[in-house]
Order: C-alpha cells, then structure tokens, then sequence
C-alpha cells in the first residue's frame, strides 16, 4: 500500500492503491505513518516527496471501512485521533522540507495532507476537495489550522462550507500550490525541487519551518526572541560557516546538512 524509494538523499513516499483512488484505510494509514517517521528518523534522508499511485494523490477516507465502521457502532474508530492527527503533525514539524507532489483528486483528508506538506506541486489535472460538509462531518487532518493559512479565513471557509472541488489553476492563483505543470512533468518537477531541497541546508530548513510554525501563533515579540533563538542556533552550525566562507571567495556553497 505504500512504497518508499531513497535516491539523491529523497525519500518518495507513494501512495500505492490506485485502484481505490488511495483511499485512506487503517492500514495504509499506519503504513504512510510509519513510513514518514522512518523517513524523519534517517540522516541519510534530506527532503521528502509524497505522491499517489495512479490518477489519484488521495481520495481521503475509504469510505467503505467507514461505514462498517459506523454499522458497528465503532464510529470513527478512534482514526482522526491514532493516524490522521499523528500523520499532519509528522509532516508539519519534521525537520526536513516535505514536497507534494498532487497528481491528481486530493479530497478530504487527502487535500489536508497536501496541505501540510511545506511546498505542493500540482499536476494540471488535480482537483481539491473538501468533501466533509457533505457526508455531514467538519474538517479534519489538521485542514482548519493549514489551509486558513495558505490562503485565508475567507476562502478557507468557502472551500469548507460549500465542498466545491478547486481546479489546479485557481489553486495556483489562490496560493495554495507551488506551482502547476503538465501531468507527465509532474513527478521529474517535484522531483528536482525536492532533490534542491535536499542538497540544501536541511537544519536552516528546519529551523525555518519550526519559525514559521511559531510565529502563526505567537504575537510579534514572542515571534522576535524565537527568531533570535533559532539563528543562534543557525550560526553555530558547519552549514552556515561553510557557506559564509563559500560566499566570501565568491564560490557555491555545498551543504552537507550539519
């Protein structure tokens, strides 16, 4: 159900159940969570890319466990809370660049892990749903607190009130994606840029996703002595050092991520 690839210091984390539209099983959940936390748990990993299989990035929910689920009276069988949650968080605040690589229908929590990812990459033939007001449900997978700040309250409210799917072009120009290519550049595009990403200063890149993270919640001071924090933190790293000398003999600084 998933396959993860390591290649240039990029582990590609696919969603592999195309013929479900990767619809998000308990076991694929589990699989896409221990996937992300071995890809956050290896040096030798530098900037992930999560994709889907097919002509899907993720469909959400499956919805037919759900309702066997709900039959049963498991109601949602404690997965916003064991898988969803821990999956967002994970990819939020993992300290290294995750890139979405969005090939296709991202919908309901499909669309929420393609928001939490730093940077997305759509193919021109991916939509964007947020499909919970539809089955009677509110958004979850972290989409509340990601999407109002990709593209604000009001369109936010929008996209989850009235379940209107969102075509790649108006995401782009709503801010919401990176950038869009053609379908069958898609994963050499997101590829590259996760590749960049990976031979870059992966602690600076932590460092500005951990600020980022801090700031959307915290008043201007606060945000102030944690930037001051965190590039004290900056400076004392090889990275930095080696770069700064890189610059001064006016050379292209390699980073090794230390």
């Amino acid at each position: 159900m998933i396959r993860y690839d390591l290649a240039d210091a990029v582990a590609t984390v696919t969603l592999d159940r195309p013929d479900a539209m990767n619809s998000l099983t308990a076991e694929l959940k589990q699989a896409l969570l221990e996937a992300l936390r071995r890809a956050a748990a290896d040096r030798a990993v530098r900037a992930v890319l999560l994709t889907g299989a097919g002509r899907a990035f993720c469909a959400g929910q499956d919805l037919r466990e759900h309702a066997a689920n709900l039959e049963a009276g498991r109601g949602l069988a404690d997965t916003v809370r064991a898988h969803y949650n821990p999956i967002v968080e994970l990819i939020a605040t993992m300290p290294k660049p995750v890139v979405a690589a969005v090939n296709g229908v991202a919908a309901g929590a499909g669309a929420s892990l393609a928001f939490a990812c730093d940077l997305r990459v759509a193919s021109e033939r991916a939509t964007f749903a947020l499909a919970f007001a539809g089955i009677g449900l509110a958004p979850d997978s972290g989409a509340s607190w990601t999407l109002p700040r990709l593209i604000g309250r009001g369109r936010a409210a929008e996209l989850m009130l009235l379940g209107e799917p969102l075509g790649a072009a108006r995401a782009l120009e709503l801010g919401l994606v990176t950038r869009v290519v053609p379908a069958d550049e898609l994963l050499k595009n997101a590829g590259e840029l996760a590749a960049r990403l990976a031979s870059g200063p992966t602690l600076a890149y932590a460092a500005t996703k951990r600020a980022l993270a801090y700031a959307s919640a915290h008043a201007l001071p606060d945000a102030l002595a944690m930037e001051a924090d965190i590039q004290d933190r900056c400076v004392a790293t090889q990275d930095h050092l080696h770069a700064t000398r890189a610059f001064l003999a006016k050379e292209a600084p390699t980073f090794d991520g230390e």
